[in-house]
């Protein structure tokens, strides 16, 4: 029997008149996650270093206001498909849609709204929290209505479990994301350069100018994107412009697989996340540019958090040799993402 209570408070007001409820879950180890229902959003991941002090380790908003205004994607599940299709283009069975255009010529996390800035119904299922959305035929340019459910998880041993199924009447591109960021320091801190990351993936996807794959699958031996042993990050990253914004390849496989460890040497915080998705994307935080107020008035300069973003590899639905990212109507979309928190020795 999980040790895990959940509660509930309200969190504020959408613009149009909606209570946004904030549920609060926590462990006997002092982990604590908040969860609101803009976005499904993970709000806070609160967790304890090597001396027992705990810190919120994800960057948020205090308010809705801040999520609905957000163009930074803190913390929300983003899609119906996470990243970038090239082109807004989509072409499945022979019939072409044409998705909304929302970062320079491309369609990114699903478009103007997308999932990110939708209200989700939410409930208390044992000891999960549940939310669901139902997205229009037509929304954004996608095809289909598509139900989706999201589900995150607090365990006795520290581990944070997002889990998401969507089902569709018509074909549709499906990619769904949480894109939360970390830094293990805590919030609020200015850099995530002494964080310590190893990313176990032989290859990644190469990008053109605009952001997009070039369908091509390189290895990373011999690149500054190898991260198959740990690598401090800020004795690499001011060797790539702009920062890591790069899809690394697992492979189609839907096994549970460690993709990412990170540790934070000073606190002795450690994350390790696990998935069944094909890829992950590595973003450290390069346009985050210190604009926005977030909670206990932080601000998010560029680089003081990263994303692990476990997801299919982007723009696949049109790279004929990437993984399938086309739902079908009687097929459910499953996967599971598992972020586990424990301190260094």
């Amino acid at each position: 029997m999980s040790s895990t209570t959940i509660t509930t408070s309200v969190f504020g007001t959408t613009k149009d008149g909606k209570e946004v409820k904030k549920y609060q879950l926590k462990n006997n180890n002092g982990v604590v996650v908040e969860l609101i229902n803009v976005g499904a959003a993970i709000a806070s991941i609160q967790v304890p270093d090597k001396a027992g002090n705990v810190k919120d380790v994800v960057p948020g908003y205090a308010t809705v206001e801040g999520y609905e205004t957000d163009s930074f994607y803190l913390g929300v599940v983003v899609g119906r498909a996470a990243n970038r299709t090239g082109k807004g283009k989509l072409t499945i069975d022979g019939k072409n849609h044409q998705l909304t255009i929302n970062n320079g010529p491309n369609h990114l996390h699903g478009g103007f709204q997308g999932f990110c800035k939708a209200f989700w119904d939410s409930s208390i299922e044992g000891d999960c929290v549940k939310f669901t959305y139902v997205s229009p035929d037509g929304e954004e340019g996608y095809p289909g209505e598509l139900t989706t459910q999201v589900t995150y998880q607090l365990t006795d041993d520290n581990q944070v479990i997002f889990h998401v199924t969507a089902t569709t009447t018509k074909p549709t591109l499906v990619n769904l994301v949480n894109h939360c960021y970390f830094n293990l320091a805590g919030h609020d801190m200015p850099t995530m350069y002494g964080h310590k990351i190893t990313i176990p993936a032989d290859s990644y996807t190469p990008l053109d100018d605009t952001s997009v794959p070039t369908g091509e699958i390189k290895p990373v031996e011999g690149t500054l994107y190898d991260l198959r042993e740990p690598v401090t990050i800020g004795d690499r990253i001011h060797n790539i412009d702009g920062g890591y914004d790069i899809n690394y390849c697992y492979g189609p496989s839907n096994n549970k697989h460690l993709y990412a460890r990170l540790v934070d040497p000073e606190s002795g915080r450690v994350m390790e996340a696990f998935t069944t998705q094909s890829g992950v994307q590595f973003y450290s935080g390069n346009y985050l540019d210190g604009s926005c107020v977030g909670k206990d008035g932080a601000t998010y300069p560029k680089h003081s958090a990263l994303c692990v973003e476990a997801q299919n590899y982007p723009d696949a639905a049109n790279q004929a040799n990437f993984p399938n990212a086309i739902l079908r109507p009687g097929e459910t979309y499953d996967h599971t993402t598992w972020y586990k928190f424990s301190v260094t020795e």
